[in-house]
């Protein structure tokens, strides 16, 4: 089995009411990370510091999340996103967590991560908080790793929202690429499969139909992710792993299940072995059926560590409705990019 670093942010001072981004979502994951039996091992960390989230982030953005947090909770979008008066020291952590998984893979210490963190961060722009997350936490992950010598970093987004924040922040920055495989038609509206055509082959959107599951996903995989990785070749494979694509999600309407999510980390696991990638850092976005995400997390560390999946990861229940078709979709981002 392969060893798999982690850290655990579950911010339980973050929280809002009855608001589907909350604790529990998490609720459980630390005693199972405990007796799992694989081999997995905690990361100690400290909060980020504010030079790093000033890589990616403006200073008077930062500067007005402090003074929102200082006067929560309150709701400071419309998306819903929250604060509380904990909120930017969680956020400082979850950051924190993430830059020492990265300076953990770039040491050898790993070769593959997870970081259970909330708040989540992909909707975060360079200027705003947004779509529940307050810092783009694998943005500043990326740039972080830049710092380090790195020449090319990689993100790819599976959350069923698309990660606009990620995509506007990195959108002409000639060493990161950004793959995002999302539902076309939800928040945050964004995520066209004709975007940023100046960065063709770099900047990549799979924008599927409502409904797509299984097949859709693990064929976009071959025909869109393995190509894509295969042209950037990045020296470090950031995962942005919302588990909103799972089809029993409140939010959204697609159709993956836990198995799924767990064959598309072996998946990338295996991808960055073969192109001699310093590792893989996968972390936690979205995902609002709070069993749901317990169990894809289970299943993906799993995968991370090339263990048997659980035996609740193949008696769970499938989706009750039929894929649509998507063979056309993935026909034209491969010829929109050279795949």
């Amino acid at each position: 089995m392969a060893r798999v670093g982690y850290v655990w942010v579950p911010s339980p001072q973050h929280r809002y009411l009855d608001h589907p981004e909350s604790p529990e979502r998490l609720r459980g994951l630390e005693a199972w990370l405990q007796a799992a039996g694989l081999p997995l091992e905690e990361v100690a960390f400290d909060p980020a510091p504010e030079a790093a989230i000033l890589r990616v982030h403006h200073s008077r953005m930062w500067e007005r999340l402090q003074v929102e947090c200082q006067t929560g909770p309150r709701v400071i979008d419309y998306a819903p996103t929250y604060v509380t008066p904990e909120s930017c020291t969680a956020a400082r952590r979850a950051v924190g967590g993430l830059l020492a998984l990265t300076e953990a893979l770039l040491s050898g210490r790993f070769r593959r991560a997870f970081a259970l963190v909330r708040p989540p961060g992909h909707h975060a722009t360079r200027t705003q908080s947004m779509g529940f997350c307050l810092v783009n936490n694998v943005a500043i992950a990326a740039a972080h790793a830049l710092t380090q010598g790195l020449e090319r970093v990689a993100i790819l987004d599976f959350d069923a929202h698309h990660g606009n924040g990620t995509q506007a922040i990195f959108e002409d920055h000639p060493q990161v690429a950004f793959l995002s495989l999302h539902q076309w038609g939800i928040y945050p509206g964004t995520g066209d499969l004709d975007d940023a055509p100046h960065a063709r082959g770099r900047i990549v959107n799979v924008p599927f139909p409502a409904r797509t599951g299984r097949q859709g996903y693990l064929r976009a995989f071959e025909e869109v992710v393995r190509p894509w990785l295969a042209a950037w070749r990045p020296q470090v494979l950031f995962v942005s792993a919302g588990f909103d694509a799972h089809w029993q999600d409140p939010l959204t309407q697609l159709g993956l299940t836990a198995r799924d999510f767990a064959d598309m980390a072996g998946q990338l696991a295996a991808w960055a072995d073969e192109l001699h990638m310093q590792g893989v850092l996968f972390t936690l976005e979205g995902g609002y059926h709070p069993p749901a995400v317990r169990l894809s997390i289970q299943a993906v560390f799993h995968a991370l560590a090339e263990a048997p999946l659980p035996d609740a990861v193949y008696e769970e229940a499938t989706p009750p409705f039929d894929e649509p078709e998507t063979a056309d979709l993935l026909r034209q981002v491969r010829a929109l990019h050279g795949f």
